[in-house]
């Protein structure tokens, strides 16, 4: 299975969600989905992380819908399924 690119992740909505700011990291992530072609592979990053926020704060089903779509492409695509571990580990990482 291909990994996905963490630098589709922005950076602030990584650093949103590791400060504890989950509402901002989900809209961040939002914004930079929404930058991405619906349905290619970013798209779908994206989607499935703003998905995890949205759970996080307790917006289930709005969160399981992303998921449900952002997982269709992802595995159409071979590629692994992001988690919040990646909104951790992108937070590590110094601005590019």
């Amino acid at each position: 299975m291909a990994h996905a690119d963490l630098r589709w992740v922005p950076l602030e909505a990584a650093r949103a969600f590791e400060g504890g700011d989950e509402r901002r990291a989900a809209v961040l992530l939002a914004r930079a989905r929404d930058e991405q072609r619906a349905g290619s592979v970013p798209w779908a990053v994206l989607e499935r992380l703003h998905g995890l926020c949205l759970i996080h704060v307790q917006r289930e089903v709005e969160g399981t819908f992303a998921l449900e779509r952002a997982d269709a492409v992802l595995d159409e695509h071979g590629v692994e399924r992001p988690d919040l571990g990646w909104l951790e580990r992108r937070a590590l990482e110094s601005p590019e």
